[in-house]
Parts: structure tokens; C-alpha cells; sequence
């Protein structure tokens, strides 16, 4: 039987990818852009670069 925890690596590799499809998404909606800022995310006026690497942190700005 195979041990159910997931290693720390892959789990910071499985964030980081979901991370940057996040930012693909977010790219093109600002419908999700505007999710995301009221989640606490500071993605408004950002590439999706920036976005992705604003989305492998935790929320920096308070919830709405």
C-alpha cells in the first residue's frame, strides 16, 4: 500500500502549475482577475506573468 502524503515538492511543483494556468485563465477575464483581487490577490493591471507569480504566494491585500 502506497503511503496516501504527498511530498512537499510536488506539491509546491503541482501550485506553481496551477498557478500559471490560473494566469493564462486570468489573462483573458477580468470577470476571474476581479475573483481573484477580492480573494486577495494583487493581479489588477498585471500581465499574466505577473499574475502568475503573484499566485505562487499567498494573498497579500485584505478579502473583499
Amino acid at each position: 500500500m502506497s503511503d496516501p502524503k504527498i511530498p512537499t515538492d510536488d506539491l509546491a511543483k503541482a501550485n506553481d502549475v496551477l498557478a500559471e494556468w490560473a494566469a493564462r485563465s486570468a489573462a483573458d477575464s477580468d470577470g476571474l482577475v476581479e475573483r481573484l483581487a477580492a480573494m486577495g490577490y494583487d493581479v489588477r493591471g498585471k500581465s499574466e506573468d505577473e499574475i502568475a507569480e503573484v499566485l505562487k504566494h499567498p494573498p497579500t491585500q485584505p478579502t473583499a
